[in-house]
């Protein structure tokens, strides 16, 4: 029989609130993004005011005190109002399975959906990673999903499959850093070695694996070198065109005469060369988006403790200081008339009071975070790149007790500044392989430097080393591998496998 009935069901359910939502998102917002969010609170909400330091204390006294909401609701919503307020601590650390996981605001399909719900506030948290209140719909070309991709976001995806170990990739992101908009390498080596505390070897290496990186003739130090990086791919790079290239200032001059003698060629063969050179790009970054370059302001300062060790600093120009202003909101809340002006008046009030409370507590958030990061990379801090330890987010969520999810937004679009250089925080995270031992696990990325190492040894046929062979050396040496890994590292280091490095050999 197919009928109706009516049933009572009990059951537990995840509710994420307006505030929850607004708590997790500030978490994962950069500085900039913070700055235009609190500037879209600011505008939105009367009772929020800027500390600006210029008020005196009394003032802010009364300003910054918890405002007493008082309005004609029933109690049951008052109770839940006051309670959502005392667990703003308890929501900035939600776990990864609550609606949003590790997505960037913004980036959902949801926040669009929640704004068309009606929920009071929605559509302006939902907008604050976009860079402000904007309504839906206005301006969407200008979105920064929509944006060119610019030169240097280009060079870091390379980067990050070039197959670089940590400490190398720690050098080609300070190049890169230096590459200015027309793709030319702008600074001094040696200042990235003494800072980096590397050799001045290593970082030529990583610059010259970085020259092969598109579009050709990136990360130059010069026209000439530029040039010549093109002809070489070209398989047009020859004596002739290397006297071309030593001698451009002739060729600015017109100087046919004299670059003649000097390539040791006729004049048709001039013209071909000089056609050639016409042909090529002598500004490979200049086909990249225009967006101007943003100095990144980290967010965290490291610097060396007196006493020993280091001392976690959170900087204070990228927090923003807001004050709940107590006296305008009695002034307007007695001047309230109608039903609809309380309440506009209590949700402002409400809100004011947890977007304080919640900007407090992402500060600590972000500094407990760091913090034990700095105590886990204190190598690193002290002796140079080659001293990463491998790291993940359990290990850093089980030391300060949040979760997983907490650490991952709270390190996304973060940056320490350190006396090694600027980094991002989640650059602190790198995989590990397991010791055979039972003992400290081995960082991914030294294992595959250490096998790019043995590789390079190979100077006779005889010494070619199969990828079984590797696997049984680095077990010798403690660590647990399989052969598909040795496999999957080499080819990531584009190193040809046993048989080719051998009829290499062979063939020299």
């Amino acid at each position: 029989m197919i009928g109706q009935r009516l049933e009572i069901r009990q059951g537990q359910g995840l509710v994420i609130t307006p505030q929850l939502q607004q708590a997790i998102k500030l978490l994962q917002l950069s500085n900039l993004e913070l700055d235009a969010f609190v500037e879209a609170e600011l505008e939105r909400n009367p009772l929020l005011l800027r500390d600006e330091g210029e008020t005196d204390a009394e003032e802010r006294r009364d300003a910054d005190a918890p405002v007493e909401v008082a309005d004609d609701r029933d109690a049951s919503e008052r109770d839940l109002t006051e309670g959502s307020a005392r667990d703003a601590e308890g929501a900035m650390d939600a776990r990864d399975d609550d609606l949003y996981g590790d997505a960037a605001p913004g980036e959902r399909s949801g926040d669009r959906a929640a704004d068309e719900t009606g929920q009071p506030g929605l559509s302006e948290w939902s907008a604050a990673g976009k860079g402000g209140g904007q309504p839906p719909g206005e301006g969407s070309d200008d979105r920064p999903d929509r944006r060119e991709q610019t030169l240097w976001e280009h060079l870091l995806d390379q980067a990050a499959v070039a197959g670089f170990s940590p400490a190398d990739h720690a050098v080609a992101q300070a190049l890169i850093d230096m590459t200015d908009e027309g793709g030319y390498l702008r600074g001094d080596l040696n200042e990235v070695a003494d800072r980096l505390g590397c050799g001045l070897d290593k970082v030529e290496a990583v610059l010259a694996v970085c020259h092969g990186f598109e579009p050709t003739g990136v990360m130059a130090r010069s026209a000439p070198e530029c040039l010549r990086l093109q002809l070489v791919e070209r398989n047009r790079f020859d004596p002739a065109m290397a006297c071309l290239l030593d001698n451009l200032e002739l060729l600015a001059r017109r100087d046919m005469a004299a670059l003649k003698r000097a390539c040791g060629v006729d004049d048709e063969d001039l013209r071909e060369m000089i056609s050639e050179l016409k042909a090529l790009t002598p500004r490979p970054g200049a086909a990249f988006g225009g967006e101007p370059a943003q100095t990144v302001v980290p967010d965290v300062f490291v610097r060396p403790d007196p006493a020993g060790g280091w001392r976690v600093e959170l900087n204070g120009d990228t927090l923003p200081r807001l004050l709940v202003d107590k006296r305008y909101h009695g002034l307007v809340s007695g001047g309230a008339r109608g039903e609809e002006e309380k309440t506009f008046v209590a949700d402002c009030a409400a809100q004011a009071n947890w977007l304080v409370k919640s900007l407090d507590q992402r500060a600590k958030t972000i500094l407990r975070v760091s913090s034990e990061i700095v105590r886990q990379q204190d190598a690193f801090l002290a002796f140079g790149v080659e001293f990463l330890r491998p790291l993940n987010l359990k290990t850093v969520a089980d030391a300060i007790g949040m979760h997983e999810s907490t650490v991952s937004r709270v390190t996304s679009n973060k940056y320490v500044a350190t006396p090694r250089g600027v980094f991002e925080l989640k650059f602190f995270f790198t995989a590990s392989i397991a010791a055979t031992d039972g003992g400290a696990a081995h960082s991914a990325e030294a294992i595959r430097h250490r096998i790019k190492s043995m590789i390079d040894n190979e100077v006779r046929d005889g010494d070619v080393l199969s990828d079984d062979r590797i696997v049984d050396i680095l077990k010798e040496a403690g660590v647990d591998i399989a052969r598909r890994t040795v496999a999957k590292y080499r080819e990531a280091l584009r190193i040809p496998s046993s048989v080719e490095r051998r009829r290499t050999l062979k063939s020299a």
